[in-house]
């Protein structure tokens, strides 16, 4: 097959990853993805390091065996444990996924960034080197849990967890919230309505989806006619591919 006509490969630990994938596929509407949730090995955030090496490497080998042309990992914390060494391992183009935090420290202005994500994404090495560049009033927000109950779409548990969150801390000295793993961007419009106007909240799906874009254009693989297309896939029980089509459509329109 030429290869711009090959598919791109997409995955996360469970459907978190569809909110990267709806960017992607707003971004790039001529695209082929397969996207793969390994949901079986949810969550990848309260795993050892070298446990997430090892799913995502297996998940990658499934990929490849799938002839794609570029591999995209819709995950904070897979990226952070496993993006440097994919990047040296393979030959297509690896495009990872990082905290927002670089756009809410831009508009920061004396408040603090509240980073919420998984407790392993907030203290890998990629995330600390974020923070000694754009990290001045971030404070660091591990959301044990709230992955979960994004996978069991159980979004009253998550209302009840971001209100105790967010009472923590004094929301008037806050100036932006960024959301740190996939899973939370279908929290974002109820994140919008818990806080006060003035609050920027971040989150790296869109840029992602550029940055994707602009790899593939550069190495002319870009595919610009033709219908696109998305097929789901799963390490767990044939009911996750209905909740991924639930979640992908409940983030239409944006």
């Amino acid at each position: 097959m030429n290869q711009t006509e090959r598919p791109i490969g997409v995955f996360d630990s469970g459907v978190g990853g569809i909110s990267a994938l709806q960017a992607m596929i707003r971004t790039l509407p001529q695209e082929r993805f397969i996207y793969y949730g390994d949901t079986a090995n949810a969550p990848y955030g309260t795993k050892k390091t070298e446990e997430v090496i090892a799913c995502v490497e297996r998940v990658t080998k499934h990929l490849l065996e799938k002839d794609i042309k570029a591999l995209v990992i819709a995950c904070n914390t897979a990226t952070g444990a496993a993006a440097y060494t994919l990047r040296r391992e393979l030959t297509i183009p690896v495009i990872g996924m990082e905290p927002a935090l670089k756009p809410a420290s831009e508009i920061r202005k004396t408040g603090d960034i509240l980073v919420l994500a998984t407790p392993l994404a907030l203290h890998q090495e990629k995330f600390n080197r974020l923070m000694e560049k754009y990290g001045e009033g971030a404070v660091r927000v591990p959301c044990t849990g709230l992955m979960e109950l994004v996978e069991q779409e159980n979004w009253d548990g998550a209302r009840k967890y971001l209100q105790e969150v967010f009472a923590l801390y004094n929301l008037k000295k806050v100036d932006a919230v960024v959301l740190g793993c996939t899973h939370y961007v279908f929290l974002k419009k109820m994140i919008r309505e818990m806080l006060p106007e003035h609050i920027v909240i971040t989150e790296g799906s869109a840029g992602t989806a550029r940055q994707l874009k602009r790899v593939l254009a550069r190495g002319k693989i870009l595919r610009e006619t033709g219908e696109g297309s998305v097929e789901l896939e799963t390490s767990g029980p044939e009911s996750e591919l209905e909740k991924m089509r639930r979640l992908l459509n409940r983030l239409i329109p944006e």
